[in-house]
């Protein structure tokens, strides 16, 4: 190699070397594609001052709702790819690709996958209006009222929609999908009686569960979960095969150092194994798991192959 190139190689590598020893070096935006209040906001807002403590510098959360997640993770997409810009990543990630033809970002190309932060199983809610105590009941009101009942969600394409999509599918219902900008407003309608169900994560309905102000009616994983073991799955009460969670991982834009991507999985992992964290999450009715970036990645990808048969099944071609 020349001389002059070689020097030019070692400078440059001794710096990127040096900026990822030094990462992060200012304040880091956690971008949040939903509204505030939703369960991957909650999962930002327990994550940052974590990570604030762990690295000396101030990570704020950013709520950026619109557009299916879009617009949240285009600002991403977009940033400095310095690390100092990360997307919370929800299951709308992995979906909005194969209904929306016209993307303001590549998602195979314009982001470094770092790490898978949670999962969350879906419960099946109600309001208190609706007279039905279990599935096998609320099947029963939809086929008597077809075309009549609604469920809301916090936005076409996320895993709350793609379960009352699955839910129709697999039950030969008729349910109406009531779509809002973010979990917050679509939980305030439900509570309010505005909309009859919902399918949403466990970390944001738990408390409206045990106060009373929604009926859970089962959860969506296959097993039971410890936040609610009295509660059963769709799957145990007929719906055979029903699988539905809703998960949060962290991305970064594409380039970001190597090193930065590293260090920021490595943080993330060790503050969600901790036991507080970890047992904050299942309490919340999550599960903590803090992945490797090459175990992310196959996530990723299995679940973009997974929501393409459910979208394909229930015949949705675009939002």
């Amino acid at each position: 190699m020349n001389s002059k190139y070689l020097f030019l190689f070692i400078f440059l590598t001794a710096t990127g070397l040096a900026q990822a020893q030094n990462y992060p070096s200012k304040t880091i935006r956690l971008i949040v594609p939903f509204a505030a209040g939703g369960s991957t906001d909650v999962i930002a807002r327990v994550l940052a001052p974590k990570l604030t403590e762990a690295w000396g510098q101030q990570v704020i959360v950013d709520n950026r709702p619109g557009g299916n997640t879009t617009i949240g993770t285009d600002i991403v997409a977009k940033s400095a790819p310095d690390g100092h810009t990360l997307l919370v990543t929800p299951a709308p990630f992995t979906v909005v690709p194969s209904v929306m033809t016209r993307l303001p970002y590549d998602p195979a190309k314009d982001f470094e996958p770092i790490t898978l932060i949670n999962t969350t199983p879906m419960g099946l809610v109600v309001h208190p209006g609706v007279p039905a105590k279990n599935l096998k009941e609320l099947i029963a009101l939809a086929k008597a009222r077809p075309s009549q009942m609604n469920f809301g969600s916090s936005g076409s394409g996320g895993v709350p929609h793609l379960s009352g999509e699955l839910l129709n599918t697999m039950a030969g219902l008729k349910i109406m999908h009531v779509p809002y900008k973010g979990n917050a407003p679509a939980l305030a309608d439900l509570v309010g009686g505005h909309v009859d169900m919902a399918f949403n994560g466990l970390t944001s309905v738990m408390p409206l569960i045990k106060s009373g102000r929604l009926r859970v009616l089962g959860v969506t994983s296959i097993a039971r979960t410890a936040a609610l073991p009295e509660v059963p799955t769709l799957d145990e009460q007929g719906l055979k095969g029903f699988q539905a969670v809703a998960w949060n991982g962290l991305t970064g834009p594409a380039r970001m150092p190597k090193e930065a991507v590293a260090k920021t999985a490595d943080t993330v992992a060790r503050i969600i194994k901790s036991p507080e964290f970890a047992e904050q999450l299942k309490r919340d009715g999550s599960d903590p798991v803090g992945s490797t970036t090459a175990e992310f990645v196959a996530h990723l990808r299995d679940e973009v192959v997974k929501w393409k048969k459910v979208l394909d099944r229930a015949g949705i071609k675009s939002f």
